[in-house]
């Protein structure tokens, strides 16, 4: 694979805003109910000492993604130049098993039945608009090497896990077994 796109995430500069949301929602124009772009909140800790974060949660476009794995009609790809992964919705026949598959609860189901996520907008030829419209800078996008170049100096480090995901977080966001 010649590049691998992902996400860098400062839970420092989050303000729980939802411009995110907002923008990849409008940008798709994305049918009511669907969120391909979400901020979770991950509550940590015992009381009393209690910790609340936020995550932007979106598909993590991982190395080694489990939804492709395991979707019968080959409706889910990853392409090689770029890392990102795909879902040809017309080839999709609604199974779900994606979803199950998928550690962090990414995959979506619109109207039709079919599978949607995030895709960095690559169908419109921008940068994609949960990045692009982010006030704080919290969230940005690039290839992982450039991501891991931001990093540099900063408590940042790969987001871990079975799939290799491709999201680079900055903070001392702990994140669960699955954030959904």
């Amino acid at each position: 694979m010649a590049k691998q796109y992902g996400f860098y995430f400062d839970a420092n500069k989050c303000v729980q805003c939802r411009t995110c949301e907002v923008a990849c929602k409008t940008v798709r124009d994305l049918e009511p109910g669907m969120n391909w772009m979400r901020v979770v909140e991950i509550w940590g800790g015992v009381y009393p000492d209690l910790t609340r974060d936020f995550f932007a949660l979106a598909c993590m476009h991982c190395a080694k993604p489990a939804c492709i794995e395991v979707c019968p009609t080959g409706a889910i790809s990853k392409r090689g130049e770029d890392g990102i992964v795909i879902v040809e919705r017309d080839k999709c026949n609604g199974c779900r098993d994606c979803f199950s598959a998928c550690p962090y609860g990414v995959p979506q189901f619109g109207d039709d039945g079919n599978m949607q996520m995030c895709d960095f907008c690559s169908g419109i030829g921008a940068e994609p608009a949960c990045a692009a419209y982010c006030p704080t800078e919290a969230l940005k996008f690039g290839t992982l090497d450039e991501l891991l170049e931001m990093a540099k100096g900063k408590a940042a480090k790969r987001m871990d896990g079975p799939t290799d995901p491709s999201v680079i977080i900055v903070g001392e966001l702990e994140l669960p077994s699955s954030v959904v």
